[in-house]
């Protein structure tokens, strides 16, 4: 279906219309896809080569640390929004937290093998990946953006990025919205949205969507990057779990309940962001 906008301001929790096209007329054949960023997807990149995941020891946290400031790496720790929270179930369930880092599109399948026990990465329960694993109750609420250069005065809203090629994180939202937006000429999938950040930088595209606040913090100080004031496509992340895994839910469940009555989770925010959800 098409309106005589490209794009309206629309919810997540329809986010299956997305992915089967309807939004933006199911695609384009024509559309170019440029994967050159993409190294090896298909691959699962772990810091740790042993499957830790359903162990009585531990609880194994699946992540891809390239989305501050809900998981990212301070040296050689991992950390962030996510991982605090993540922290917060791993003592609800009485185990030690293993965080394993890896590409955004490997992480269901890593869930799904048995590699993690759970997945917690700034993921929106799409009705898509519903299909594929359980999700928690929603604990944040996020909106798709754009960044440009700061000279770009033809981009001004999604509407604009009609003809243009633009940069996304491969697997997420972001990427699912351009590769069915008829109307965008060439989508870029990066492993890393700060790689497509880095790309519009060098002029090789000509604008990266993805989800507000790691785009807040990838155009934080960065004098010839702008965040366009024009956000679009609600969604709400939640944490996911192998399908029929009801303990880990449950639990899951219980703490972000108890963290958001006693105070914790508004404690936990205050550190990443500046206003409370």
């Amino acid at each position: 279906m098409k309106s005589s906008k490209m794009l309206k301001v629309v919810s997540l929790v329809s986010a299956s219309i997305l992915s089967m096209g309807i939004l933006a007329g199911c695609g384009s054949s024509s559309k170019k896809v440029s994967t050159d960023a993409v190294n090896n997807s298909s691959e699962v990149l772990t810091d740790k080569g042993s499957n830790q995941a359903q162990s009585d020891n531990v609880i194994v946290m699946g992540t891809n640390a390239e989305f501050e400031p809900f998981e990212y790496r301070d040296g050689l720790e991992i950390t962030g929004f996510d991982v605090e929270i993540a922290k917060k179930i791993a003592e609800k369930l009485g185990k030690e937290l293993v965080i394993e880092d890896m590409a955004f599109d490997t992480l269901i399948m890593a869930l799904n093998s048995d590699k993690v026990d759970f997945i917690a990465a700034g993921m929106t329960a799409t009705d898509e990946r519903k299909t594929q694993v359980d999700f928690s109750d929603s604990y944040f609420k996020s909106q798709q953006m754009i960044i440009v250069k700061a000279d770009d005065t033809t981009i001004t809203t999604a509407d604009d990025l009609a003809g243009k090629k633009v940069g996304v994180q491969l697997g997420t939202t972001g990427d699912l919205f351009v590769s069915t937006t008829e109307e965008i000429a060439e989508v870029a999938q990066f492993q890393a949205g700060t790689q497509a950040v880095m790309d519009l930088k060098n002029g090789k595209i000509d604008a990266v969507v993805i989800d507000a606040e790691p785009a807040k913090k990838m155009t934080e100080g960065q004098s010839d990057l702008k965040l366009l004031d024009a956000p679009f496509i609600e969604e709400e992340y939640a944490i996911a779990v192998k399908k029929g895994n009801d303990e880990i839910l449950a639990a899951i469940n219980e703490t972000l309940a108890a963290i958001k009555a006693d105070g914790t989770y508004d404690e936990i925010y205050a550190k990443y962001f500046d206003v409370a959800q």
